[in-house]
């Protein structure tokens, strides 16, 4: 059902500024006794604005990309040596951007996969830690939160998403918020 949702949607995409980048992220599934949600811990690295967040494989696309789809494949093979061609593309959720001016001007496309419920991946430099969350856990009430952050001295809430010790806020809320989303249609 999901697949057919995504296929079916329209995403919104953001037409670039000339100073924007674009990048892309891979919400990857796997369906065990039920569909699980792969997240990564980003590694501690100095001058990197979302150090330590947890995301989604991803990053910006390079001139050999063909599309930000190639961008979302080459980027979760190189942070976790899991080949997404080996599982499906399921689709594109709407285009996003940081809301606030204190991060980098960049556009984030996400795009959904589903791979083996036995795939193996292996962490690089750039990835901490790696874990999967049944979406029925990220559906419960109980983990919808608030996150609160210093931005410029001033105090920001964001909603979020507790998952035992991680807070998963941000960009990555909200492309949990929009999957969640096709889930509930």
């Amino acid at each position: 059902m999901l697949a057919t949702r995504l296929r079916q949607h329209v995403p919104r995409e953001v037409v670039p500024t000339a100073h924007s980048r674009l990048a892309a992220v891979a919400a990857v599934l796997r369906v065990v006794s039920e569909p699980e949600l792969l997240f990564i811990k980003r590694a501690d690295a100095e001058h990197d604005p979302w150090s330590g967040h947890v995301a989604f494989p991803g990053g910006r696309i390079e001139t050999r990309d063909a599309s930000l789809e190639a961008t979302a494949i080459r980027e979760t093979f190189e942070e976790l040596a899991l080949d997404l061609t080996q599982g499906r593309m399921l689709g594109q959720l709407d285009d996003l951007a940081p809301r606030s001016r204190s991060l980098p001007p960049i556009i984030v496309r996400p795009f959904v996969a589903v791979v083996a419920p036995d795939v193996s991946f292996v962490a690089s430099r750039e990835v901490a830690s790696m874990f999967w969350v049944p979406l029925s856990q990220l559906q419960h009430e109980d983990a919808k939160t608030e996150h609160f952050v210093q931005v410029n001295g001033v105090t920001a809430r964001f909603p979020a998403y507790r998952i035992e010790t991680h807070i998963v806020w941000g960009l990555t809320e909200r492309i949990v918020r929009q999957l969640l989303l096709f889930l509930e249609r």
